[in-house]
C-alpha cells in the first residue's frame, strides 16, 4: 500500500469529518481506531485517517501517540501528513496543537508548517489570523463555554505561539488571494525568521484550493477538514490520485436490527437536536449526577430502550445545558466528570449494540471516542454524506457490522437524528 495521504486526527468525530470530505473529493478513504495493528486487512485506497482520542490528554501522551501514526502512515507510503484538528482550534494554553504539531515537524526535518482550521462550508473561516464561528470571532461564539476546552481568544497566531516551542507567523489573506508563488514567498520568509508555523488565512472554498495545493507539497501540515479539502483537490488535480469512481453507496448495504441515537455533547446544536428528536422519537433524558454516582442509570436506560426499540429508534442523552454541567464540574472536577459520563454512555451503547442495536447514532466527540473504543471497531469504510462533516460509517475489520454515525457536538441541522437514521437500514 502506497498513501497518497496519511492523517491524524485528534478526535473520533473529526476523523469522520475528514474522512467524509477526503471520500468526496474522490479519494479512497479508509478511517481507522487508533494506529492500526500490522494485522488489519485494509483494501486499496488513497488515504488513511488514523482517528486517535487525544485532544484533551496531556500533551506528552497526545505527541507520543501522533507520532506512533505518522510512523504507521509513513511506513505504508505517506508522503505528506495532514494532522487535523477541530474547526474551532479548541485546545488549551498547554496544548495539544501546539506540541503535536511541534513534534512532526521535527519527525519530517523542520521547515515550516501551514495550519488552517477554515472550513468555510460549515462557517469556519479564518481572516487576519482570527477565526470566525459563523459572522462572530471565536471568542463571542458558544464555543466560549466549552466544557473542555473554553475558548476565550480568537487570534490564532496568540493561541497557537502559547503552545509551540518555535514563533508563529500569518500568512494574510491578501497574500492567499494572490495565489500559491506568494504564499510560497510569504512561508520562505516566515522560515528564514524563525518561525516553525504559519497560521494561514481562508474564507472561500478558492482560498482553500490555493491553500491546499501548498500544502500538498509539504511533509506536514495542521488544519481541518476544510485543509484535507484543499489537499485532495490538489492531488486529483496534479495527477497524483485518479478521482475513485463513488463507492459510497456501497457502504449503505442494510444491517437490519435496531436503531438508537446516544448523545453526550451538550453543545447547543445538540440539545436543539434532542429537542426537535422528542416530537418523533422517545427520548430518556439521563441525570448527569446520577450517572455519576448511580450506576443504577444504565439500568434505567436499558429498560427504557428494550421496551421500546422493537417499535423503532430511540434516543438516550446524558447531555445537560452548559450551566448544569458547570455547576458539576465545580463540584465534581472538570476532568473526572467528564470521563466519568463518557466512560457511562459508552458502557450504554456497548449493550445496546448486545441488545441488537445495528444502527447508531452517536452525538458529541469524546462521547463518540469513548463508545468506539468499548465497542473495539478497528476500522470504519466511508458513505454517503449526512450533513456537512458527518457521513454514514460501516465498521470494517472484525467484530458486529454495524452502520453508524459519529456527530461532533456542533455538526448538524435540528433533524440530523432523524436524517442521520433514514439513511440507514
Amino acid at each position: 500500500m502506497t498513501l497518497a495521504l496519511g492523517c491524524i486526527a485528534d478526535d473520533y468525530t473529526g476523523a469522520s469529518d475528514l474522512a467524509n470530505t477526503l471520500t468526496r473529493a474522490g479519494l479512497r478513504t479508509v478511517q481507522t481506531i487508533g494506529v492500526p495493528d500490522a494485522a488489519l486487512d485494509l483494501p486499496a485506497v488513497d488515504a488513511v485517517v488514523v482517528s486517535l482520542k487525544s485532544r484533551s490528554i496531556p500533551a506528552g501522551q497526545a505527541v507520543a501517540q501522533a507520532l506512533e501514526a505518522r510512523r504507521w502512515l509513513t511506513a505504508r507510503g505517506a508522503g505528506r501528513v495532514l494532522f487535523k484538528v477541530c474547526s474551532t482550534f479548541d485546545s488549551t494554553d498547554q496544548g495539544n496543537i501546539g506540541p503535536v504539531t511541534d513534534a512532526l515537524r521535527a519527525a519530517a526535518g523542520g521547515g515550516i508548517v501551514m495550519v488552517t482550521p477554515a472550513f468555510p462550508e460549515t462557517g469556519r473561516t479564518v481572516y487576519m489570523g482570527h477565526l470566525f464561528v459563523g459572522a462572530v470571532p471565536l471568542h463571542e461564539s458558544p464555543l466560549k463555554d466549552h466544557p473542555l476546552n473554553p475558548m476565550r481568544d480568537s487570534s490564532l497566531v496568540r493561541v497557537l505561539a502559547r503552545q509551540s516551542c518555535a514563533g508563529v507567523g500569518l500568512v494574510d489573506w491578501a497574500t492567499v488571494e494572490r495565489g500559491a508563488a506568494a504564499v510560497e514567498a510569504r512561508l520562505a520568509e516566515l522560515a528564514a525568521a524563525g518561525m516553525g508555523s504559519a497560521i494561514i488565512d481562508a474564507v472561500s472554498d478558492g482560498d482553500l484550493e490555493t491553500v491546499g495545493a501548498v500544502a500538498a507539497t509539504r511533509p506536514v501540515s495542521t488544519g481541518a477538514s476544510g485543509l484535507g479539502l484543499g489537499i485532495a483537490r490538489a492531488l486529483a488535480t496534479s495527477g497524483a490520485v485518479r478521482p475513485a469512481a463513488a463507492s459510497a453507496e456501497a457502504v449503505l448495504s442494510p444491517v437490519g436490527g435496531h436503531a438508537a441515537v446516544v448523545a453526550g455533547s451538550c453543545s447547543r446544536a445538540t440539545l436543539e437536536q434532542l429537542a426537535v428528536a422528542e416530537a418523533g422519537m422517545p427520548v430518556l433524558r439521563l441525570d448527569p449526577t446520577r450517572l455519576l454516582e448511580d450506576d443504577g442509570e444504565i439500568d434505567r436506560a436499558l429498560a427504557f430502550a428494550a421496551e421500546r426499540l422493537p417499535s423503532g429508534p430511540v434516543v438516550i442523552a446524558s447531555s445537560a445545558p452548559p450551566d448544569a454541567v458547570a455547576a458539576l464540574h465545580a463540584r465534581l472536577g472538570r476532568e473526572a466528570t467528564s470521563h466519568r459520563i463518557e466512560r457511562t454512555t459508552a458502557e450504554i451503547v456497548a449493550r445496546l449494540v448486545d441488545a441488537g442495536v445495528r444502527r447508531l447514532v452517536v452525538a458529541g466527540g469524546e462521547t463518540s471516542g469513548a463508545a468506539v473504543d468499548r465497542l473495539g471497531i478497528p476500522a470504519f469504510l466511508v458513505g454517503p454524506e449526512i450533513a456537512p462533516g458527518v457521513p454514514v460509517l460501516r465498521s470494517t475489520g472484525g467484530g458486529d457490522d454495524l452502520l453508524m454515525a459519529l456527530k461532533s457536538g456542533n455538526f448538524g441541522g435540528p433533524d440530523f437524528f432523524a436524517k442521520a437514521l433514514g439513511l440507514m437500514r
